[in-house]
């Protein structure tokens, strides 16, 4: 054959259309309409050598233009050290796939073990399980499980400050599962506890889902929050940043019931908006109602370390119609790369990483003040590094003037409002930078300099 790589011979396509009660492929085909054939020839490159392909694409690559990147609103640009890629290209990892034999999964099962427990030592929950597609869908899945959980309940409380792509995913699966939801209101950046309670007491609540730090980068205070919830008998989720809880009070230690959110920001690199990794936790109480699956640690035949498939629900495959969720899969090579990061990084690790993000925020927020031109959006509320400030400038101006110097200075959250995040990537010279730039064209020798 031309290409060996084509797994049929010519035999096994005759045993299979004899089969079929035909004599080509042409005959297999039979009942597409001639208008949709393709009856010209491809239009298709010629074939180029592995050297070529690679120029081309760095060709290619070349023409991207990489910006230094302030904005966050979800993801976020966090170190990536070098060496998880190099731990990746292990065999046991990376040809492993769905380990459901488990003889011959012990490297995917392992890794998946050691992702769920830092994950529940990093959200201070009691289980977690294997990896999710991503945060928004992750906190989608604890609202149906909180759902599940009230049994005859079906309305949900979302507090007005978390991330309106999750809220938009909420929207999306409480559509399509007949679940109400209902928001809590804000008030000065914040959620509004007594609003929370009013709602709590209409009655037929199953959860509420917070945020943590909140869309605008506020550090919230929910002390009171579990209680008032878990006497309403409803669930406490809390949608969080991963890294930032490195140094933030965790879900557990607030009393919640399941913490969910995005493991992208523990060192999984930006790239036009993803890959990401979800991630899930709960109480042991919670955990048949948990979508996917647990991995557990016990011994072999011989007395030596293993790991199994200790958890799943059987509904997800068999009975499908019963099951809390169908999600029977996982972001699993994202669940690797965030539990190298998190076992090179560590405790002291990740709080060097936010102690040097809330410097650098802190600092670029005075600067900005102190210029006159711009206000912090809520200036009584804290922040770890990321921040809203309000402009009477065109913010879309200020993004043309930041690209053209090779800068990202945030995302425009509203007409008047930039919401920008600092991480340690950022040196002092680049956060200087970004500050100048968006300080100078304002400066009365700017204005000088045009009108002569």
């Amino acid at each position: 054959m031309a290409y060996k790589y084509f797994p049929h011979t010519q035999a096994d396509l005759d045993v299979m259309l004899g089969r079929c009660g035909m004599t080509s492929l042409d005959d297999l085909y039979q009942d597409i309409p001639d208008d949709l054939v393709f009856k010209r020839e491809y239009d298709l490159p010629d074939a180029m050598s592995e050297a070529e392909v690679r120029r081309y694409f760095d060709e290619l690559g070349r023409k991207n233009v990489r910006l230094t990147c302030f904005a966050g609103a979800g993801f976020y640009d966090h170190y990536s050290p070098s060496v998880i890629n190099h731990i990746l290209d292990r065999s046991e990892f990376l040809t492993s796939y769905t380990p459901y034999q488990a003889e011959i999964s012990q490297g995917t099962l392992q890794y998946i073990f050691e992702f769920q427990t830092m994950m529940a030592q990093l959200t201070g929950m009691e289980v977690s399980n294997a990896s999710m597609y991503d945060g928004t869908t992750a906190t989608a899945e604890a609202m149906m499980m909180a759902v599940s959980a009230a049994k005859k309940r079906n309305r949900v409380l979302v507090s007005a400050t978390v991330n309106p792509l999750v809220r938009r995913v909420l929207d999306t699966y409480a559509k399509f599962h007949g679940v109400v939801l209902d928001e809590i209101a804000m008030d000065g950046g914040v959620t509004s506890f007594d609003d929370l309670k009013a709602k709590l007491a209409e009655g037929d609540v199953a959860g509420v889902i917070v945020a943590t730090p909140n869309f605008y980068g506020i550090v919230e205070d929910y002390t009171g929050w579990a209680d008032a919830c878990h006497e309403a008998k409803a669930l406490l989720i809390m949608h969080c940043n991963a890294s930032a809880l490195g140094v933030l009070k965790t879900p557990g230690e607030w009393g919640a019931d399941v913490a969910v959110g995005d493991g992208q920001s523990l060192g999984i690199p930006l790239c036009y908006g993803g890959p990401g990794v979800g991630f899930l936790c709960t109480s042991k109480k919670l955990i048949r109602k948990m979508p996917g699956r647990i991995v557990g640690q016990t011994t072999d035949a011989n007395g030596q370390r293993a790991f199994v498939l200790t958890l799943q629900a059987r509904e997800q495959h068999i009975r499908r119609e019963k099951a809390t969720s169908n999600i029977c899969s996982n972001q699993s090579l994202m669940a690797l790369y965030v539990t190298i990061y998190m076992s090179l990084m560590g405790r002291k690790g990740l709080r060097e990483v936010n102690e040097l993000g809330y410097s650098g925020a802190h600092y670029l927020a005075k600067r900005l003040v102190e210029s006159g031109k711009f206000e912090l959006a809520f200036p009584d509320k804290p922040f770890l590094n990321e921040f809203a400030v309000k402009t009477e400038e065109d913010l879309d101006m200020l993004g043309t003037i930041g690209a053209l110097n090779d800068i990202n200075i945030g995302v425009r959250i509203d007409e008047d409002t930039l919401l920008i995040c600092v991480t340690e990537q950022r040196t002092p010279d680049e956060i200087d930078q970004l500050a100048d730039l968006l300080i100078t064209p304002f400066s009365t020798d700017a204005e000088d300099d045009s009108q002569a």
